[in-house]
């Protein structure tokens, strides 16, 4: 694979050089440029509210239900530890070379091998245009808490315009849109973690101090598959890793996604990727502890299968502190959470498609941008397949749209052992000429803690559909939906292999550590960091 410069892309504004792969020479020209309007509070909020949507609030009570309170916290703690690593990846990689118009499946394409990196493309793009589906159909399924008078139809109608209107105007304004949608939902979640504590120590008004009694009675362990044991205990624990897996997928990848539409990369991306683990620890950590004390493994509620206030577990808790009114409160966070990670799943589906159009895997169409630096054609197909959401309108689409997300969650499993591969290979290839002291961004326990989570992410995908094989759990339709992503998959990385007639992944001698570099160098030198001229300002930098 070979990597020229294109004069023509250079300008002002326009340091990064053109790219291109097996499918052909491409150049970012000046006329097809995504513009650098995103601030490091905008990608930190981006990355968060994709992270943080109806799964804390309404899914993690499914999971209570399910396996019990300890494992929910552990699987989350789990997952925590595994998110660190993968945006730790991401972050060395992208920060070393945050080109315009890059994406995940571009490194792979560089450091690996493009056939994996164009299975893994319309992978991520498919997964993101149904979460945005999912997203905007939970939105309206929440608004109806209050009213039933408004079709369904009329709400996602309407939650897909907004997100359109904020994805192709400018991506300035997309990112302000995102930080306050996040902004809401982050303080909702502080607002309950400290409710939480407070009712557990029987600050409620009915003066109930839980502690860990329920922890107690009904127990931390709910028997799961087996008789209560061991390996009870086991198969709870990792039953709530799979599930809680499904509220992190594709969520590193936003920060990683929006490097090269990001001001002052090389100091930002570090900055926000340092920050967006330890915040999302808090949120989920504590936010997953709070749950499993305030609330019953066994309250009926949690299996209700609502998508609302009424099986939060937050709100069930609440009410039986005796605290009344906190539920519309609640639902109101909750459709900001649905409505901003359905945003950012647009973002991210739309750069996607353009990173792969700029590298002649896609239709040149979708590279084409407005004036304002905005891949508009990539956004409105994106979008357009957010539209199944529609098949909700009625029970028998409902049931075909289940299909089409259960088949995508496990895409995200998939995305990350690629990462974590690309991430060895590029490593690999920087310490073979040398330069992997020159990095401008370096993690701890590497590569050794990228191995460790390679094979727990590679045993979380082969055996996230387990519980099928289980005597009497056995299933088609669960088997397939757990498992038609892998031959999926294959097929699209065999089929272009066999099209392109490449056969082997690039010799680490070949890998290309080089283009873009002085580009990217010359980028940051021009970079003045603020000064903080008073403590507010230190404060406000700190923070964002």
């Amino acid at each position: 694979m070979e990597y020229k410069v294109d004069p023509e892309a250079m300008g002002p504004g326009s340091l990064e050089k053109a790219m291109s792969n097996t499918a052909g020479e491409i150049s970012l020209d000046r006329d097809n440029q995504l513009e650098r309007g995103l601030k490091s509070r905008h990608i930190q909020f981006l990355a968060l509210g994709g992270a943080i949507g109806t799964g804390l609030f309404i899914g993690s009570g499914s999971i209570l239900a399910t396996v019990g309170p300890a494992p929910l916290f552990m699987a989350y703690l789990s997952m925590m530890f595994i998110v660190y690593v993968v945006m730790n990846d991401l972050g060395e990689m992208v920060t070393y070379l945050p080109l315009r118009g890059i994406s995940i499946p571009y490194f792979v394409a560089r450091f690996l091998d493009p056939s994996l990196a164009f299975a893994m493309g319309y992978n991520y793009w498919y997964a993101y245009a149904m979460l945005v589906a999912a997203e905007v159909t939970a939105g309206a399924i929440i608004i109806q808490y209050w009213t039933d008078a408004v079709p369904v139809a009329v709400w996602i109608a309407i939650q897909l315009v907004v997100i359109l209107l904020l994805n192709i105007i400018a991506v300035s304004y997309f990112g302000e849109a995102e930080f306050w949608f996040a902004s809401i939902k982050l303080i909702t979640i502080m607002g309950l973690i400290i409710l939480g504590f407070v009712i557990m120590l029987g600050g409620g008004p009915n003066h109930q101090r839980t502690g860990f009694w329920y922890w107690e009675e009904p127990g931390a362990f709910v028997p799961y598959l087996v008789a209560p044991g061991p390996t009870s205990r086991f198969l709870a624990y990792w039953t709530a890793v799979i599930k809680a897996g499904f509220a992190f997928i594709t969520s590193p990848e936003l920060i990683a996604l929006s490097a090269g539409e990001t001001v002052a990369p090389r100091r930002n991306i570090p900055k926000a990727a340092r920050r967006f683990v330890w915040r999302l620890a808090v949120f989920y950590g504590l936010g997953s502890l709070i749950i499993g004390v305030i609330v019953p493994s066994d309250d009926p509620r949690l299996l209700s299968g609502a998508s609302d206030a009424s099986a939060s577990p937050f709100v069930l808790g609440i009410q039986r502190a005796g605290i009344g009114g906190l539920n519309h409160a609640i639902n109101a966070a909750v459709l900001t959470s649905a409505w901003s990670a359905g945003n950012a799943f647009c973002y991210s589906g739309s750069r996607i498609l353009y990173s792969m159009a700029i590298n002649g895997q896609a239709p040149a169409i979708f590279s084409k941008t407005t004036k304002r630096g905005v891949p508009w054609a990539a956004v409105l197909v994106t979008l357009g397949f957010g539209c199944l959401g529609f098949l909700n309108v009625s029970n028998s689409g409902a049931t075909v749209f289940a299909w089409f997300t259960n088949i995508s969650t496990i895409s995200g499993f998939i995305a990350w052992v690629v990462i974590l591969i690309t991430y060895l290979r590029f490593r690999k290839a920087m310490s073979h000429h040398g330069m992997l002291e020159s990095l401008p961004f370096r993690t701890p326990l590497q590569p050794y803690a990228t191995w460790f989570v390679l094979v727990l992410i590679s045993l979380l995908t082969l055996t996230n559909g387990y519980p099928v094989f289980f005597p009497s759990r056995w299933s088609v339709s669960d088997f397939l939906a757990a498992y038609i992503t892998l031959p999926i998959f294959l097929a699209l990385y065999i089929g272009h292999k066999i099209f392109r007639r490449t056969w082997l992944y690039i010799p680490i001698e070949e890998v290309d550590v080089l283009t873009g570099k002085k580009e990217m160098d010359d980028l940051e030198a021009l970079d003045e960091p603020p000064i903080p001229k008073n403590w507010l300002q230190k404060v406000w930098f700190w923070i964002a």
